[in-house]
């Protein structure tokens, strides 16, 4: 494009702008996380996952700045979890995983080394994926 005075420049390089919504707090580039919405009849604030389309009304923050979101003096502030989004392991999840994983070893040391001596383990019948299917000892 051209003017009266010669080439006309760009404010901003085309090769610099991305795709990625970044935060909409100033002087902070860290991309977005989430969508911060105002209901002021209700005096709510409302913070959830990122919206899909930037709206006017609405900002996006990054995770730092939507952890440390406050509100007002007299309102709420909401905070929708993405239900999509996976649940932080526990420890009794992480305590499962443990003992599942003891318990997928054990076959082999008991064929190994019991010899079927042991009348009152469970005796495996078929397998279904990572599923056993196993039968009660006879009683």
């Amino acid at each position: 494009m051209e003017s009266r005075r010669g080439p006309v420049k760009s404010a901003v390089p085309s090769n610099v702008v991305s795709p990625v919504r970044r935060c909409s707090r100033t002087a902070c580039g860290r991309p977005a996380v989430a969508t911060l919405t105002y209901v002021y009849a209700d005096s709510t604030a409302v913070l959830g996952p990122l919206a899909t389309y930037a709206e006017p009304h609405c900002y996006d923050l990054c995770a730092e700045h939507s952890e440390r979101l406050t509100a007002p003096r007299g309102w709420e502030v909401v905070r929708l979890t993405d239900g999509s989004a996976p649940a932080r392991p526990s420890g009794d999840d992480l305590e499962a995983l443990a003992n599942a994983v003891r318990e997928a070893a054990r076959p082999q040391e008991r064929a190994a080394g019991a010899g079927g001596t042991r009348s009152a383990d469970p005796v495996e019948v078929g397998r279904r994926g990572h599923l056993r299917v196993l039968r009660s000892p006879e009683s």
